[in-house]
């Protein structure tokens, strides 16, 4: 399954979500613009190693991406579900929400990959954090997915609910999976970065509130 669009309306412009996409381009396209030496070191540097973890790092390593499959799924994902989690906290507030969440994401993946020397890069882990605030704010919007059934493809709606911890419950259980792997030597993807976002959005949501005007508005709908 591949989500399309959601069917929540936004009333208010993502203004954070859309820089922080042109951030994460911008960084992507300089990437790619570099020699190989100069970019596995630019990796080396900013991405998130787990046997030295800082702070610093795990910041820098939300804007990097190792692909360009990577960097175009994250930033749909963030596209589809970051508006409306936007609109609910507030501009500041979700800028704010969104760096804790890939915060989050990193030190859950670095406790369950604490020898690995390999760099972890991408914003994926920041992003299942909205993911996981859109499944506590709107569990019953519904999401226009793209469906492959044998050789035909075909469009159908999925309540945000059931995609969503779909989503999570794949996550954890490929995570589970890879404990026990040693992971010195080989990248993959960091299901733990995804369990740990996912799961402090639904946290920090609630925890952050809502704003005013959002508040008056759903009131308003009732």
């Amino acid at each position: 399954m591949f989500p399309i669009r959601d069917t929540q309306r936004s009333s208010s412009r993502p203004v954070v979500t859309m820089l922080i996409i042109l951030v994460n381009v911008a960084v992507f396209l300089h990437e790619i613009s570099l020699d190989p030496y100069s970019r596995n070191y630019l990796i080396a540097h900013y991405g998130l190693v787990p046997r030295h973890v800082q702070l610093t790092t795990i910041l820098t390593s939300m804007f990097l991406h190792g692909g360009w499959m990577h960097i175009i799924g994250n930033m749909w994902f963030l596209w589809i579900f970051g508006d409306n989690v936007e609109d609910a906290l507030g501009h500041g507030k979700y800028l704010v929400f969104y760096l804790l969440c890939g915060l989050a994401a990193g030190l859950t993946q670095t406790v369950f990959n604490i020898g690995s020397r390999v760099p972890m890069v991408g914003a994926s882990g920041a992003i299942a954090g909205v993911m996981g605030a859109y499944l506590i704010k709107f569990p019953h919007s519904r999401i226009l997915t793209l469906v492959f059934v044998l050789f035909f493809i075909t469009t159908i709606e999925v309540p945000a609910v059931l995609m969503l911890l779909y989503w999570f419950f794949i996550q954890l259980f490929s995570g589970v999976e890879t404990i026990g792997y040693s992971n010195l030597s080989q990248g993959g993807t960091a299901f733990f970065a995804h369990v740990g976002g996912f799961v402090a959005g639904m946290i920090l949501v609630a925890v952050m509130g809502t704003r005013q005007k959002y508040m008056r508005r759903q009131d308003l709908n009732w």
